[in-house]
């Protein structure tokens, strides 16, 4: 079964997605309605942390095989 790289590619995605949330709250990333909106630079790390358990998680279950 190949579950693992599936999770660990998705923990990829999020915690980029979780950065650019973060930046696009700071000012630091223009561009979007996002911008310098004070929520997605809380939410963003949030999500950023998520993303890089379940890579962390994707990771270790791939070793473990």
């Amino acid at each position: 079964m190949k579950r693992s790289p599936v999770l660990a590619v998705v923990g990829v995605i999020v915690a980029v997605v979780g950065v650019v949330w973060t930046l696009q709250g700071l000012g630091l990333l223009a561009g979007s309605p996002m911008t310098g909106v004070r929520t997605w630079a809380i939410i963003g790390p949030i999500v950023a942390v998520i993303g890089v358990v379940l890579l962390v998680a994707g990771l270790r279950r791939h070793r473990e095989r």
